[in-house]
């Protein structure tokens, strides 16, 4: 149902049945599917779906799992029929290695391969755990938040900040939890995307991908969360990257 705001437990809508391939969006720590309200629902032949983790937004009532690994099961699980033409992974920061977990179990069982896995502003997982936040008091934290409700175009209100803390902490332990010293290596391609303005990782931090697969590197202008803008040249290398080549270019 095209345009319908019907949810689908990990989806906010219904996929379409005429899609000819199709980008899951996983937020970053911290965050729901908000974060990509100012994305296309679809860009020529590509959908661009963000994906719903357990316990925020429509399902805040749930409980998030504690790894990773847990997560990426449990997403599989979830999204598993919608796998069924060309499809890709889009990960932000924490969410990068959120879809690099997820396409690496679907390697390992055996099932539906990705086309490609789009990782975003996150060092390769061999490289981690890394990140300011794995520092941080809850006080410092709750300052985080402000500032990426504030990049999504919100204003912070206070009980909003209480509650969403304990999800960007349960975050920030997860990621804590994942030591991966020795990464599958992908059969699919992987597009590692820095961003010039970026603070918390820099482009050169990322050279680590090309062990966990066959890796191109992009560079864009921006900051660390411009991707919540749906930049063109963030939304046309993703069209490029998942499309069957025999579909029309982006334009």
């Amino acid at each position: 149902m095209r345009g319908s705001q019907a949810k689908t437990g990990w989806l906010q809508r219904e996929p379409s049945p005429t899609a000819a391939a199709r980008v899951f969006c996983i937020p970053h720590a911290g965050c729901g599917t908000g974060v990509f309200r100012n994305w296309p629902e679809e860009q020529g032949f590509v959908e661009f779906l963000p994906v719903e983790l357990p316990g925020r937004l429509s399902r805040f009532g749930e409980t998030m799992p504690a790894t990773f690994e847990e997560l990426a099961h449990d997403m599989i699980t979830g999204l598993g029929r919608h796998l069924d033409v060309p499809f890709a992974f889009f990960g932000h920061c924490w969410s990068a290695l959120v879809a690099y977990e997820v396409t690496a179990q679907l390697q390992r069982a055996g099932g539906p391969a990705a086309t490609r896995l789009f990782v975003s502003s996150q060092l390769a997982p061999q490289d981690g755990p890394v990140g300011r936040m794995l520092g941080m008091d809850e006080a410092e934290l709750a300052a985080e938040l402000e500032t990426m409700i504030r990049d999504q175009g919100s204003r912070p209100h206070p009980e909003l900040v209480a509650i969403y803390l304990k999800v960007l902490r349960a975050d920030v332990e997860m990621s804590r939890r994942y030591v991966v010293p020795d990464p599958l290596r992908l059969t699919c391609p992987i597009t590692a995307i820095g961003w010039t303005e970026d603070s918390e990782v820099r482009p050169g931090q990322m050279a680590g991908w090309p062990v966990c697969g066959d890796t191109a590197f992009e560079v864009f202008t921006g900051r660390h969360n411009r991707f919540v803008d749906a930049p063109p040249e963030l939304l046309k290398a993703l069209y490029a990257g998942v499309v069957d080549r025999n579909c029309p270019d982006f334009t």
